[in-house]
């Protein structure tokens, strides 16, 4: 040892101890275990808790001792006697005397403590400290307990096997009220699952008393369990699972949990499916891990797959184009695993159309004529030859409604192919073009779905003319129908509902927002748009209603105030009013004007939500007033839509939509604000822009088409460069760790180092990313960040770019790439249906 250690510590000597820091670290790293040893026997005299003198000595001496072992990183040589005095202090009292005032060998501890802590990641030191860690859990100091715990952490990231025996005592240490240890516990489950099973109950008895944080480990932990198959486990956990699936916090990680539970026992969460429902119905977003649940519950028989299949098919209708494929894919499983459910025309089915709309209806009406054949299967044996003869009479008119149905289809290719040199009767604007010449050249997009979609609506009369039935007609018209109807208006008028139940449905479809020569229109179609029934209409001048003469006062101030706010606000092509009254959201769509060759939104739509409709509403009134050369009345059908959506945000007895537009004719400056600094939370203006030259809102690269090459061009890179990211999970590290990433084609790559050359990690794959976010410095600080965080579907990656401007390229580039990415996918999916 040292002869000044020998000195200080041999006599207690408090007056030479400074001196210790003097010395170098390599003049005294060979005494540091001799000094260990002589501070332990110190320590634990009888009088040391009395003697300021010893205790101010040993301080002073572990103090120097633990600054030459991080300097000389000597910890390994020098852990077994460190670990021993650490462990000595056990034997002594370790619950504090009064506030902040620590015990002799409390301190001693933290001190030893800190020094391990900063040497988490050594096997060698590991092995020795866990089991002495573990027992100060419950020495009753909660400062050495939370130091403990967070070294325990740390443990379980790097060698999850050295804590698999003291799974029992860190499960106590949790229950008597240490959540922060939560975090351990799915890294020790795979080895030590039977403590955690025995106390399970009690665990998840926790949850309503923990931090978010500290539930999304109980959870992780469930997910953990839940991989394992274990009946007994699964029992205990989805009625505690499907009762928390309200709270949007964690739902997503509960769905993921059910849904890794349906691979292996669909059959218990049969009976929770009517709740999944609900919550699907509230949380949109969510409708990708319900599908695959519904698509595991459905192959336990064929009553529970037509069940199953029912929704999904209703799903397939309603939801964006992200979820199309997972929808698609489990309809498809369910129905080749019970091929009697559709019959052999079930692949017909789905290469008929590329509207979802429409292979949704026509599975409907499948399953509805399937559900009917099982039915009359079901009556009396002496019914059973009449019944087999109905059923072949029933495919057979079956099957000549179907080829009817593609002769309506030919014929209106054919009548398309031959009009497309002449004139149309309706004028297609875009915002700020009213003013200019229209377009004699009319493209349809997805004609043949359209034309399927006209043929269902007009065509699903009977042969003599006869109309179906209101409940087989479309829920909505809107204008693009209109559009197409015109076309063909000397074939058959096009008959729309106009009574209460179509005005109660909350949506308003405005797809590339259409001027129609009214002149041109069929009777039926003038007659409904204007909102009465034949021969009652009349005339907006007639009504002189309120609505009606303030619009006229005002008409060209709304024009004009139309133009100018076109420039900054986009407007939706689709609205769709969401959820309760208290809590509705406005679910908007938008598409870009122009769907050139590599169109972002040709075939989807940028989905957004916002909690404030009525901003929007307004908006979308003005735009549609700013197209019309005469004031709209209360009557006209386009302002009856919009009305129902805002009636959809009001409670009874509230402000009408007229009077609110009759008092406030243009929203408030505030209201636009919002509005606009949503669009840029979203980074809407990232994949979306106004083009002076088109007058219209395009997608980046409608208006940017020198740089469609790069993008759709494999293995050439958009973007690439060095970028940091965060590397662990727990709070109290942070640490970024630098890389090389490539964003080209469908992937998001990076390197496993800082240079381009370096070996590759595995990408992040551009079609499974769900948002991309920035990230805050703090919350008060508007300032742009440099970090910004990508999700997907069961991760989330944190990125910092060098400075602002880089970190807006990488933003932009990224949500681009994944617009693209999507669309793509979209392509492929009805493609080879």
């Amino acid at each position: 040892m040292h002869q000044l250690f020998r000195l200080v510590l041999g006599q207690k000597d408090l007056s030479r101890a400074g001196d210790l820091f003097s010395l170098d670290d390599s003049e005294i790293e060979d005494s540091l275990t001799e000094a260990l040893e002589q501070i332990k026997i110190i320590s634990s005299s009888s009088d040391y808790q009395t003697n300021n003198n010893d205790q101010a000595v040993v301080e002073i001496c572990i103090t120097r001792i633990t600054t030459a072992i991080r300097g000389t990183e000597s910890i390994e040589k020098h852990a077994k006697a460190l670990v021993a005095l650490w462990d000595s202090c056990l034997e002594h009292n370790l619950r504090p005397s009064g506030k902040d005032a620590d015990t002799p060998h409390a301190k001693i501890a933290s001190d030893i403590t800190s020094c391990i802590l900063q040497n988490y990641n050594r096997p060698p030191v590991m092995a020795l400290a866990i089991p002495t860690a573990v027992k100060f859990l419950h020495r009753g100091n909660k400062e050495l307990c939370r130091n403990m715990s967070n070294y325990l952490s740390l443990a379980a990231i790097t060698q999850a096997d050295f804590l698999a025996d003291h799974t029992e005592a860190i499960v106590k240490s949790i229950l008597q009220g240490n959540a922060m240890l939560l975090r351990v516990l799915p890294a020790v489950y795979e080895k030590q699952p039977q403590p955690i099973n025995r106390h399970l109950t009690e665990l998840l008895a926790m949850m309503s008393q923990l931090e978010q944080p500290e539930q999304y480990h109980l959870l992780q932990l469930l997910h953990v369990a839940a991989k394992r198959n274990q009946p007994e486990m699964v029992q205990k956990c989805i009625p505690f699972l499907t009762g928390h699936l309200k709270d949007s916090t964690h739902n997503d990680v509960i769905l993921n949990i059910l849904t890794e539970i349906a691979g292996y026992e669909p059959v218990t969460l049969n009976s929770f499916l009517p709740m999944l429902k609900e919550i699907g119905e509230r949380f949109p977003y969510l409708i990708g891990q319900m599908a695959r649940i519904y698509g595991a519950v459905g192959h336990v028989d064929e009553e529970r797959a037509r069940s199953c299949l029912m929704y999904l098919v209703s799903q397939l209708a309603n939801m964006e184009h992200s979820f199309h494929h997972i929808l698609l894919l489990e309809i498809k499983s369910i129905t080749d695993a019970f091929p009697s459910i559709l019959g052999p025309q079930s692949r017909d089915i789905f290469r008929m159309s590329n509207s979802f709309t429409t292979i949704a209806k026509l599975l409907t009406h499948q399953l509805d004529n399937a559900k009917a054949r099982s039915g009359r299967r079901k009556t009396s044996t002496e019914m059973e030859s009449p019944k087999k003869l109905e059923e072949i009479k029933l495919a057979a008119a079956e099957n000549v409604d179907h080829e009817k149905l593609q002769v309506k289809l030919q014929t209106f290719e054919d009548k398309r192919n031959a009009e497309s040199n002449t004139p149309g009767s309706v004028r297609r604007y875009s915002l700020g073009q009213v003013s200019k010449e229209e377009r004699k050249d009319i493209r349809f997009n997805r004609s043949k779905s359209l034309a399927l979609h006209a043929a269902l609506s007009k065509g699903g009369s009977s042969d003599d003319g006869e109309d179906v039935e209101n409940g087989d007609r479309p829920a909505r018209i809107s204008l693009s129908e209109i559009d197409l109807l015109s076309q063909e208006n000397d074939e058959s008028p096009f008959k729309t509902d106009t009574d209460r139940s179509q005005l109660e449905n909350s949506s308003a479809s405005h797809p590339s927002i259409i001027h129609i020569k009214s002149e041109n229109l069929p009777e039926t179609v003038k007659e409904n748009f204007q909102g009465g029934p034949p021969g009652t209409a009349a005339s907006p001048v007639e009504y002189e209603d309120q609505f009606y003469l303030h619009l006229k006062e005002n008409l060209s101030k709304v024009k004009a105030y139309a133009m100018e706010i076109g420039r900054k606000i986009p407007v939706p092509d689709q609205c769709t009013i969401e959820g309760a009254l208290r809590s509705c959201v406005a679910k908007l769509f938008f598409t870009c004007s122009l769907k050139g060759r590599y169109c972002l939104y040709s075939k989807s739509s940028f989905i957004l939500f916002s909690q404030e409709p009525q901003p929007w509403i307004q908006i979308m009134f003005l735009f549609q007033q700013s197209l019309f050369p005469e004031p709209l009345s209360i009557q006209s059908h386009s302002v009856q839509f919009l009305r129902a959506l805002w009636e959809k945000t009001q409670a009874g007895g509230a402000q009408s939509f007229e009077t609110a537009i009759m008092e406030s004719t243009f929203p408030h400056q505030k209201d636009l604000d919002q509005v606009q600094l949503h669009l840029e939370e979203v980074r809407f203006f990232d994949v979306f822009g106004f083009s002076e030259e088109a007058g219209a809102w395009q997608c980046f690269m409608c208006n940017n088409p020198e740089k469609a090459a790069v993008v759709n061009q494999d293995g050439q890179p958009l973007i690439e460069g060095k970028l940091k990211e965060k590397q662990v999970r727990w709070k109290f590290i942070k640490r970024w760790k630098t890389r090389y990433f490539t964003l080209a084609g469908n992937q998001l790559l990076f390197q496993k180092g800082k240079s381009k050359d370096d070996p590759d990690d595995c990408p992040i794959e551009l079609s499974k990313v769900q948002s991309v976010k920035v990230v805050a410095k703090k919350r008060r600080d508007r300032s742009l960040p440099r970090a910004f965080e990508i999700f997907t579907d069961n991760k989330s990656y944190v990125f910092k770019a060098k400075d602002e401007k880089n970190a807006e390229e990488w933003l932009q580039c990224i949500n681009v790439a994944v617009a693209q990415a999507k669309e793509r996918e979209s392509r492929e999916v009805t493609t080879y249906l």
